[in-house]
């Protein structure tokens, strides 16, 4: 299981804030394109994303499933991407000093992408998951009320 933790310089709420807007997928996470619909229940339990991934003109459309939702501390998701399989991606949320603390969890559940090695998949996991939490960064610090010198891009050297 591939784990990835990133403190973010905004509240658990604000990280949330993204978390239900199922229209901001593919903006945070990495491999999906475009959102093709989000269920009117986003992000109840049950409810749906249908997304696609890839780069045209290769693109695969597939859905998201809400398993557990607790904001702003919890939401554990049942990611579609065949051919490759399923996966279970938990992402936890708790208050920080600096704002709040963000760890994904991923792991393959289903279909081809379950037969590879775990230290081979995990590597790719956490490789792209680094960048997930960049991303949801960005929209979480984007979208909260602080000065845009306390955003953890600063500590990337952006902007220099």
């Amino acid at each position: 299981m591939s784990r990835n933790s990133r403190v973010f310089a905004c509240t658990p709420d604000d990280v949330f804030a993204v978390l239900a807007d199922g229209w901001l997928f593919p903006s945070w996470v990495v491999g999906a394109s475009r959102m093709r619909e989000v269920a009117e229940t986003w992000p109840r339990v049950g409810s749906h994303l249908h997304h696609s991934f890839g780069v045209w003109p290769v693109l695969i459309d597939d859905e998201t499933e809400v398993l557990a939702y607790d904001p702003p501390r919890h939401i554990l998701l049942r990611a579609k991407g065949w051919p490759m399989g399923e996966a279970q991606v938990d992402i936890q949320v708790r208050p920080h000093p600096d704002g709040a603390v963000v760890r994904i969890q991923e792991e393959a559940v289903a279909g081809p992408g379950s037969l590879i090695p775990t230290a081979l998949l995990d590597l790719g996991l956490q490789l792209r998951n680094e960048e997930t939490l960049h991303r949801l960064a960005y929209l979480a610090e984007g979208r909260a009320a602080r000065p845009t010198d306390e955003t953890t891009a600063e500590d990337e050297g952006v902007g220099e």
